[in-house]
């Protein structure tokens, strides 16, 4: 019986503990990180945010407590491990602002390459980067895509939610702003930031700024140059922060951390990813034994 009863005892400690466990890297110890690796099935979340200026009054970390949020959210759902705090990427755009963190375009590929691999070498195969900086998907597409260059043994993931009809129609019907001209630091990001921070949002301000498209640039058609996002804005502000709302916040939010939720899900039960990965890899070598 004292057997039986020990037994259990050690079972629901077990529980308790694995529901407990840590999902944020910095906060698991160093015991703990053969669970971590297994609850999460060797998953981890690197959550990719900016600093740089959102209008006269959303703070400049928007883009990182943004995807720090919706990674904790989602982690506390479908464990993964959360990597902390990352905030270097594409943002040249954005360097005759205040507060923006911009680094030299070898630095930010050679860190977020070194930062995966060092991800991968604590044990983890997969790997989920989540973004938040609209500046950034040019890059992550094409960082992902460079995974091929040489063999690895672990798989990068880029989230990119798409929106449903149902979900695109909600948000048309709490809106208050034309979604076309909302493109940064307007109704959208400020709603999510008064739903995640509030105390952080100095509302009041939004309207120091405007946040209207100049076109300044002469009509190039089917031409792309670096410098569209300051010859239309500026003010490195686009839409209307002032008719932000906590209901709109909340909205987005929460489709954003259901669909990663849904994501993890399916990284967590692939495997096919990686044998493929492993299979392309193995006939690259063979070619050139040919």
């Amino acid at each position: 019986m004292r057997k039986l009863v020990l037994a259990l005892l050690m079972l629901l400690s077990g529980t308790a503990f694995a529901q407990n466990l840590p999902y944020r890297w910095d906060e698991l110890t160093a015991s703990d990180w053969d669970q971590a690796l297994k609850k999460s099935n060797r998953t981890c979340i690197l959550p990719i945010g900016i600093l740089e200026k959102h209008g006269p009054h959303a703070p400049i970390g928007s883009d990182l407590i943004h995807v720090r949020e919706w990674s904790a959210r989602a982690a506390q759902q479908e464990y993964a491990v959360v990597f902390p705090d990352f905030f270097y990427g594409q943002v040249y755009e954005a360097q005759h602002q205040p507060g923006t963190f911009a680094l030299p375009s070898d630095v930010v590929w050679n860190l977020l390459n070194a930062t995966v691999e060092e991800i991968a070498r604590n044990g983890f195969d997969k790997i989920v980067i989540v973004n938040g900086h609209g500046g950034n998907p040019q890059l992550l597409r094409y960082f992902v895509q460079a995974q091929l260059e040489k063999p690895k043994d672990y798989v990068v993931y880029f989230f990119e939610p798409t929106q449903d009809r149902e979900f695109a129609d909600k948000v048309a019907k709490t809106r208050k702003t034309d979604a076309a001209g909302d493109l940064h630091a307007g109704e959208n990001e400020t709603s999510t930031m008064l739903y995640l921070r509030p105390e952080l949002v100095k509302q009041d301000r939004a309207t120091r700024e405007k946040g209207d498209n100049l076109k300044r640039l002469p009509e190039l058609p089917n031409l792309y140059t670096g410098i569209w996002w300051y010859a239309s804005y500026p003010n490195h502000y686009a839409g209307e922060g002032a008719k932000a709302s906590k209901e709109l916040g909340k909205l987005i939010t929460e489709n954003k951390v259901e669909a990663l939720v849904k994501s993890l899900k399916a990284v967590k039960a692939d495997s096919k990813t990686l044998e493929l990965q492993k299979e392309y890899f193995e006939k690259v070598e063979d070619l050139g034994k040919k």
